[in-house]
Protein backbone atom coordinates (compact mmCIF):
# COMPACT_ATOMS: atom_id res chain seq x y z
CA UNK A 1 0.00 0.00 0.00
CA UNK A 2 2.72 2.52 0.90
CA UNK A 3 4.70 1.49 -2.62
CA UNK A 4 1.82 2.36 -4.33
CA UNK A 5 1.46 5.95 -2.12
CA UNK A 6 4.47 6.55 -3.03
CA UNK A 7 4.48 5.74 -6.57
CA UNK A 8 0.89 8.05 -6.72
CA UNK A 9 2.88 11.14 -5.17
CA UNK A 10 5.90 10.81 -7.95
CA UNK A 11 3.33 10.24 -10.58
CA UNK A 12 1.98 13.86 -9.23
CA UNK A 13 4.87 15.59 -8.51
CA UNK A 14 6.37 14.77 -11.90
CA UNK A 15 3.21 15.77 -13.52
CA UNK A 16 3.33 19.43 -11.54
CA UNK A 17 6.53 20.02 -12.36
CA UNK A 18 6.19 19.15 -16.19
CA UNK A 19 3.21 21.40 -16.66
CA UNK A 20 4.74 24.25 -14.41
CA UNK A 21 7.86 23.89 -16.59
CA UNK A 22 6.22 24.17 -19.46
CA UNK A 23 4.03 27.51 -18.34
CA UNK A 24 7.45 29.28 -17.13
CA UNK A 25 8.48 28.17 -20.77
CA UNK A 26 5.53 29.76 -22.12
CA UNK A 27 5.69 33.29 -20.00
CA UNK A 28 9.08 33.45 -21.54
CA UNK A 29 8.13 33.40 -25.10
CA UNK A 30 4.84 35.07 -24.63
CA UNK A 31 6.21 37.34 -22.52
CA UNK A 32 7.74 39.96 -25.50
CA UNK A 33 4.31 39.98 -27.13
CA UNK A 34 2.62 40.88 -24.09
CA UNK A 35 5.20 43.71 -23.76
CA UNK A 36 4.68 44.50 -27.24
CA UNK A 37 1.14 45.51 -26.77
CA UNK A 38 1.22 46.95 -23.10
CA UNK A 39 4.01 49.07 -24.60
CA UNK A 40 1.44 50.10 -27.81
CA UNK A 41 -0.74 51.54 -24.93
CA UNK A 42 1.23 53.47 -23.26
CA UNK A 43 2.68 57.31 -24.11
CA UNK A 44 6.34 57.09 -25.53
CA UNK A 45 7.84 58.40 -22.41
CA UNK A 46 7.06 55.40 -20.49
CA UNK A 47 7.67 52.70 -22.99
CA UNK A 48 11.37 52.08 -21.63
CA UNK A 49 10.53 53.22 -18.10
CA UNK A 50 10.62 50.44 -15.28
CA UNK A 51 11.91 47.68 -17.74
CA UNK A 52 13.73 46.33 -14.36
CA UNK A 53 10.10 45.64 -13.28
CA UNK A 54 6.84 43.53 -13.38
CA UNK A 55 5.77 47.14 -14.20
CA UNK A 56 6.95 47.62 -17.56
CA UNK A 57 3.64 45.21 -18.04
CA UNK A 58 1.08 47.64 -16.83
CA UNK A 59 0.34 50.54 -18.54
CA UNK A 60 -0.70 53.20 -15.77
CA UNK A 61 -2.00 55.51 -18.57
CA UNK A 62 -3.45 53.02 -21.33
CA UNK A 63 -5.23 54.97 -24.29
CA UNK A 64 -5.56 54.06 -27.54
CA UNK A 65 -3.66 57.11 -28.85
CA UNK A 66 -0.62 55.38 -30.63
CA UNK A 67 -3.29 53.15 -32.50
CA UNK A 68 -5.67 56.30 -33.73
CA UNK A 69 -1.85 57.77 -34.61
CA UNK A 70 -1.54 54.30 -36.78
CA UNK A 71 -4.70 54.80 -38.25
CA UNK A 72 -4.22 58.53 -39.10
CA UNK A 73 -0.64 58.21 -40.74
CA UNK A 74 -1.27 54.81 -42.76
CA UNK A 75 -4.11 53.87 -44.80
CA UNK A 76 -4.77 50.07 -42.87
CA UNK A 77 -7.92 48.86 -45.20
CA UNK A 78 -5.89 49.51 -48.28
CA UNK A 79 -2.51 48.01 -46.73
CA UNK A 80 -4.72 45.01 -45.10
CA UNK A 81 -6.36 44.81 -48.56
CA UNK A 82 -3.25 44.58 -50.85
CA UNK A 83 -1.42 41.60 -48.40
CA UNK A 84 -4.24 39.96 -48.27
CA UNK A 85 -4.91 39.79 -51.79
CA UNK A 86 -1.29 38.78 -53.17
CA UNK A 87 -1.23 36.08 -50.17
CA UNK A 88 -4.29 34.94 -51.66
CA UNK A 89 -3.45 34.38 -55.00
CA UNK A 90 -0.04 32.76 -53.69
CA UNK A 91 -1.85 30.25 -51.31
CA UNK A 92 -4.80 29.51 -53.92
CA UNK A 93 -1.74 28.87 -56.47
CA UNK A 94 0.37 26.92 -54.24
CA UNK A 95 -1.89 24.69 -52.55
CA UNK A 96 -3.47 23.69 -55.80
CA UNK A 97 -0.34 23.57 -58.42
CA UNK A 98 2.24 22.08 -55.93
CA UNK A 99 -0.37 19.61 -54.34
CA UNK A 100 -0.68 18.11 -57.78
CA UNK A 101 3.26 18.08 -58.30
CA UNK A 102 3.49 16.24 -54.85
CA UNK A 103 0.96 13.98 -55.66
CA UNK A 104 2.49 12.78 -59.18
CA UNK A 105 5.77 12.36 -57.13
CA UNK A 106 4.29 10.32 -54.49
CA UNK A 107 1.73 8.13 -56.92
CA UNK A 108 2.97 8.11 -60.37
CA UNK A 109 5.36 5.89 -61.43
CA UNK A 110 7.38 7.70 -64.58
CA UNK A 111 10.73 8.02 -66.19
CA UNK A 112 12.90 10.89 -64.21
CA UNK A 113 10.50 10.44 -61.12
CA UNK A 114 13.60 9.92 -58.30
CA UNK A 115 15.96 12.85 -60.30
CA UNK A 116 12.99 15.12 -59.87
CA UNK A 117 12.67 14.45 -56.05
CA UNK A 118 16.41 14.36 -55.98
CA UNK A 119 16.08 18.20 -57.54
CA UNK A 120 12.89 19.19 -55.30
CA UNK A 121 15.17 18.40 -52.44
CA UNK A 122 18.14 20.22 -53.73
CA UNK A 123 16.34 23.84 -54.24
CA UNK A 124 15.33 23.33 -50.59
CA UNK A 125 17.85 24.13 -49.36
CA UNK A 126 18.89 27.40 -51.48
CA UNK A 127 18.35 30.31 -49.39
CA UNK A 128 16.02 33.18 -50.95
CA UNK A 129 19.06 35.85 -51.11
CA UNK A 130 20.92 34.01 -53.71
CA UNK A 131 18.52 34.06 -56.38
CA UNK A 132 16.92 37.24 -55.07
CA UNK A 133 19.05 39.82 -57.73
CA UNK A 134 18.66 37.57 -60.48
CA UNK A 135 14.69 37.19 -59.89
CA UNK A 136 14.84 41.27 -59.57
CA UNK A 137 16.48 41.34 -63.23
CA UNK A 138 13.90 38.88 -64.81
CA UNK A 139 10.84 41.10 -63.40
CA UNK A 140 12.25 44.53 -64.23
CA UNK A 141 13.28 42.80 -67.78
CA UNK A 142 9.58 41.67 -67.92
CA UNK A 143 8.56 45.17 -66.87
CA UNK A 144 6.66 43.43 -64.09
CA UNK A 145 8.20 46.17 -61.15
CA UNK A 146 5.43 47.73 -58.82
CA UNK A 147 3.05 45.15 -60.52
CA UNK A 148 0.93 42.41 -58.46
CA UNK A 149 2.58 40.04 -60.84
CA UNK A 150 5.93 40.42 -58.87
CA UNK A 151 4.99 39.83 -56.04
CA UNK A 152 2.86 36.56 -57.14
CA UNK A 153 3.87 34.27 -59.99
CA UNK A 154 7.47 33.82 -58.70
CA UNK A 155 6.29 32.17 -55.26
CA UNK A 156 3.96 30.04 -56.09
CA UNK A 157 6.08 27.28 -57.22
CA UNK A 158 7.94 25.94 -53.54
CA UNK A 159 10.13 23.45 -53.40
CA UNK A 160 9.28 22.51 -49.89
CA UNK A 161 5.39 22.77 -50.24
CA UNK A 162 5.72 19.58 -53.01
CA UNK A 163 7.63 17.78 -50.62
CA UNK A 164 5.25 18.36 -48.01
CA UNK A 165 2.24 16.89 -50.10
CA UNK A 166 4.52 13.92 -51.97
CA UNK A 167 5.40 13.05 -47.86
CA UNK A 168 1.72 13.05 -46.81
CA UNK A 169 0.18 11.17 -50.16
CA UNK A 170 2.90 8.77 -49.78
CA UNK A 171 0.66 7.22 -47.27
CA UNK A 172 -2.54 7.46 -49.18
CA UNK A 173 -3.32 3.79 -49.30
CA UNK A 174 -2.21 2.63 -52.93
CA UNK A 175 -6.00 0.50 -52.20
CA UNK A 176 -7.83 3.42 -52.10
CA UNK A 177 -6.89 4.58 -55.55
CA UNK A 178 -7.22 1.23 -57.11
CA UNK A 179 -10.75 1.30 -55.73
CA UNK A 180 -11.55 5.11 -56.98
CA UNK A 181 -9.93 3.33 -60.46
CA UNK A 182 -12.12 -0.01 -60.54
CA UNK A 183 -15.16 2.49 -60.61
CA UNK A 184 -14.38 4.55 -62.96
CA UNK A 185 -12.22 7.60 -61.79
CA UNK A 186 -9.29 8.69 -63.93
CA UNK A 187 -6.38 10.16 -62.05
CA UNK A 188 -7.84 13.91 -62.03
CA UNK A 189 -11.34 12.89 -60.74
CA UNK A 190 -9.65 10.68 -58.12
CA UNK A 191 -7.33 13.39 -56.88
CA UNK A 192 -9.73 16.05 -56.52
CA UNK A 193 -13.13 13.99 -55.17
CA UNK A 194 -10.74 11.19 -52.84
CA UNK A 195 -7.54 12.57 -52.19
CA UNK A 196 -7.55 16.00 -51.10
CA UNK A 197 -10.93 15.46 -49.46
CA UNK A 198 -9.30 13.37 -46.59
CA UNK A 199 -6.16 15.66 -46.65
CA UNK A 200 -6.96 18.61 -45.01
CA UNK A 201 -4.19 18.60 -42.11
CA UNK A 202 -1.67 18.96 -45.14
CA UNK A 203 -3.28 21.48 -47.20
CA UNK A 204 -3.77 23.37 -43.76
CA UNK A 205 -0.40 23.23 -42.85
CA UNK A 206 1.39 24.53 -46.21
CA UNK A 207 -1.75 27.05 -45.85
CA UNK A 208 -0.15 28.15 -42.18
CA UNK A 209 3.84 28.00 -42.96
CA UNK A 210 3.04 30.06 -46.24
CA UNK A 211 0.66 32.61 -44.91
CA UNK A 212 3.14 33.24 -41.94
CA UNK A 213 6.24 33.81 -44.50
CA UNK A 214 4.68 36.31 -47.05
CA UNK A 215 2.94 38.00 -44.24
CA UNK A 216 6.21 38.71 -42.70
CA UNK A 217 8.22 39.04 -45.80
CA UNK A 218 9.92 42.69 -46.30
CA UNK A 219 12.54 42.54 -48.59
CA UNK A 220 11.24 41.38 -51.70
CA UNK A 221 8.04 43.53 -51.27
CA UNK A 222 10.61 46.55 -50.81
CA UNK A 223 12.50 45.90 -53.68
CA UNK A 224 9.81 45.07 -56.73
CA UNK A 225 7.09 47.60 -54.80
CA UNK A 226 8.25 51.45 -55.30
CA UNK A 227 4.23 53.13 -54.97
CA UNK A 228 2.90 54.01 -51.90
CA UNK A 229 -1.04 52.54 -52.82
CA UNK A 230 0.43 49.24 -53.15
CA UNK A 231 2.08 48.79 -49.98
CA UNK A 232 1.80 45.57 -48.32
CA UNK A 233 1.41 45.88 -44.17
CA UNK A 234 5.64 45.45 -43.60
CA UNK A 235 6.51 47.92 -46.06
CA UNK A 236 3.51 50.24 -44.27
CA UNK A 237 4.96 49.75 -40.46
CA UNK A 238 8.66 50.21 -41.50
CA UNK A 239 7.65 53.88 -42.56
CA UNK A 240 7.24 54.48 -38.80
CA UNK A 241 10.96 53.47 -38.47
CA UNK A 242 12.05 55.72 -41.84
CA UNK A 243 10.51 58.95 -40.29
CA UNK A 244 12.05 60.44 -37.77
CA UNK A 245 11.98 61.49 -34.43
CA UNK A 246 10.83 57.67 -34.20
CA UNK A 247 7.61 57.22 -32.02
CA UNK A 248 8.24 53.47 -30.37
CA UNK A 249 4.79 53.91 -29.06
CA UNK A 250 3.30 54.01 -32.71
CA UNK A 251 5.90 51.23 -33.99
CA UNK A 252 4.43 48.87 -31.11
CA UNK A 253 0.77 49.65 -32.06
CA UNK A 254 1.90 49.27 -36.09
CA UNK A 255 3.44 45.82 -35.20
CA UNK A 256 0.18 44.81 -32.90
CA UNK A 257 -1.94 45.27 -35.79
CA UNK A 258 0.31 42.82 -37.77
CA UNK A 259 0.32 40.28 -35.68
CA UNK A 260 -2.98 40.08 -35.00
CA UNK A 261 -3.39 37.90 -38.31
CA UNK A 262 -1.12 35.57 -37.53
CA UNK A 263 -2.07 35.37 -33.88
CA UNK A 264 -5.50 34.15 -34.96
CA UNK A 265 -4.43 31.62 -37.46
CA UNK A 266 -3.05 29.98 -35.17
CA UNK A 267 -5.29 29.75 -32.40
CA UNK A 268 -7.87 28.76 -34.97
CA UNK A 269 -5.43 26.03 -36.92
CA UNK A 270 -2.70 25.06 -34.76
CA UNK A 271 -4.58 21.40 -34.59
CA UNK A 272 -4.58 21.36 -38.31
CA UNK A 273 -0.20 22.77 -38.19
CA UNK A 274 0.51 20.06 -36.03
CA UNK A 275 -1.33 17.15 -37.21
CA UNK A 276 0.38 18.21 -40.65
CA UNK A 277 3.55 17.96 -39.55
CA UNK A 278 3.44 15.01 -37.81
CA UNK A 279 2.21 13.36 -40.61
CA UNK A 280 4.17 14.71 -43.39
CA UNK A 281 7.13 16.93 -42.07
CA UNK A 282 10.01 14.49 -41.46
CA UNK A 283 9.70 11.00 -42.86
CA UNK A 284 11.82 8.77 -45.25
Amino acid sequence: MNTKSSIGRKNALSRFLFYFGNLLIGIVFVSPLLWMVCASLKPEAEIFANMNSIKTFIPTHASLNNYIEVFTRLNIPNVLKNTLLYIALILAGDLFFNSICGYALAKFDFKGRNLVLSLVIALMVLPMEAIMLPLYIEMSQLHWVNTLQALVIPFIPKCFSIYMFRQFFVDVPDELIEAASIDGCGPARTFFKIVMPISKTVYATVFILDFVAHWNDFMWPFLVMTGEEKRTIQLAVQVFFGTQPVHYSAIMAALVISAIPMILMFVFMQKYYVEGIASSGIKG
